[in-house]
């Protein structure tokens, strides 16, 4: 308690708010990017979709054989198809969430400022 009200007020400010609000910040990225499963799907990206796939059954026929490798691929294709779409919109959702955090960051910051502004404009509009 040996600062003076001022210099309290401006450690909390701009040292401690914006320490808990970058680990926030990071909090949500990491969450968006877990709710998307970003890096799971990238593992995943040419697996059948739902492991929807079909036997070549026994004995050997060229037709079954044929139908068989091009239902699986269809099915990967299609697995990839989506896991690509959700890539992307989790990659999208990532980069809004960035930039949502980048301006409340900066707001924060600079709020001293534009509240002071404020109120000077304010008092001119009054007289």
């Amino acid at each position: 308690m040996s600062q003076n009200l001022f210099g309290q007020y401006f450690v909390w400010h701009f040292f401690d708010v914006p320490k808990e609000l970058g680990k926030a910040w990071k909090n949500y990225l990491r969450s968006y990017f877990n709710f998307f499963s970003t890096g799971s799907l990238l593992k995943t990206l040419f697996n059948p979709w739902h492991g929807m796939v079909w036997s070549y059954g026994r004995g050997f026929s060229f037709t079954r054989y044929a139908q068989t490798i091009i239902s699986n691929g269809f099915s990967r294709i299609v697995g990839a198809m989506i896991r690509i779409f959700l890539i992307i919109f989790g990659l999208v959702a990532e980069v809004f969430i960035f930039f949502i955090g980048a301006i409340v960051f900066l707001g924060w910051l600079f709020l001293p400022i534009i509240l002071a502004y404020g109120f000077i404009i304010g008092v001119k509009l009054l007289f």
